[in-house]
């Protein structure tokens, strides 16, 4: 047996309407048309659909199963249908964020949290990049975002420059680097880096400064939070580089100093990385927008 969408909607509107001449002119068509789409179904299954010289008209024990197909069925199909609206309109869709730089997942949850709430029906989700390769995943298309400070010439994809960042040197205000203005790769030959649990490829104090000088740390010690990080330099522990969003409120803190690396400073730059076709949907750019402004704002001190 042979059937379409429009045969599920045919028995379900004759039965709604309680007859033939009602559900077509509720469905637009002539009452034959209809008559003759009916007769073509039961010829196809074989049986009745309709108890005839009925009134109202009153479906068989088979339009009855018919029926319960198409109540069934119709309400997923008009999801979906509704779905696929939506998604033609920018209203939803689907965001899936591949993180390389760990730290940002301090600055990314903001703004999921305002993106939330103006775009609803799109689905979030976050990867930590570092776990997976993250730009041919995007090309893929098993994500559809990455963040990333290091952009590349791939087909296909965008990179869009978000914010320009710090990677700024954090201690203890009791450490011995606390006494100098800037520190410098040298500085770092005594110390025990605290670092977050990724490879030296993706740590800005590695690439932008200990690599090029051939510089080694005393020791390196991995941890996976923040606030981690933090409790072990305020405990004079160890040293840490972090961007500079990061560490918008430890700069008001007598438990720390902060010290640019070099005399000049080291400034970095974060990008999102896209599919093109992808780039110009309404809910993307409002992401990117929201990206660039985040890292702007002044947090709020707590009292």
């Amino acid at each position: 047996m042979y059937f379409e969408l429009r045969h599920l909607r045919t028995i379900k509107a004759i039965n709604d309407a309680g007859g033939l001449a009602r559900a077509a002119d509720q469905m637009n068509i002539t009452q034959s048309a209809l008559s003759h789409q009916v007769k073509g179904l039961e010829d196809q299954a074989g049986v009745e659909l309709f108890v005839r010289r009925t009134k109202p008209l009153r479906l068989s024990a088979a339009g009855m199963r018919f029926l319960k197909l198409a109540e069934r069925v119709l309400p997923e199909v008009e999801a979906l249908e509704e779905d696929f609206r939506n998604l033609r309109q920018g209203r939803s869709g689907r965001l899936h964020i591949a993180i390389e730089c760990h730290a940002c997942f301090e600055w990314l949850f903001p703004v999921l949290e305002q993106f939330r709430r103006a775009w609803p029906d799109v689905d979030v989700d976050i990867r930590p990049g570092l776990a997976f390769d993250a730009l041919p995943a995007l090309q893929r298309e098993d994500v559809d975002v990455v963040v990333s400070s290091d952009p590349e010439s791939l087909d296909g994809i965008d990179f869009s420059a978000l914010f320009d960042y710090e990677p700024v040197f954090v201690a203890s205000s009791q450490h011995p680097l606390a006494a100098k203005d800037f520190v410098v790769a040298d500085d770092f030959r005594d110390v025990t880096l605290i670092t977050y649990p990724v490879d030296r490829s993706r740590l800005d104090v590695f690439t932008e400064l200990l690599l090029p000088a051939k510089v080694e740390p005393r020791a390196i010690r991995q941890v996976e939070l923040t606030a981690v990080i933090l409790l072990l330099v305020a405990s004079n522990r160890g040293v840490a580089v972090l961007p500079d969003w990061v560490l918008r409120d430890v700069k008001l803190d007598s438990d720390y100093v902060t010290r640019p690396l070099t005399k000049r400073g080291i400034t970095r730059r974060l990008y999102a990385a896209t599919r093109d076709k992808d780039t110009s949907q309404p809910f993307m750019a409002y992401l990117l927008r929201l990206a660039r402004t985040e890292p702007l704002k002044p947090r709020r001190m707590s009292a």
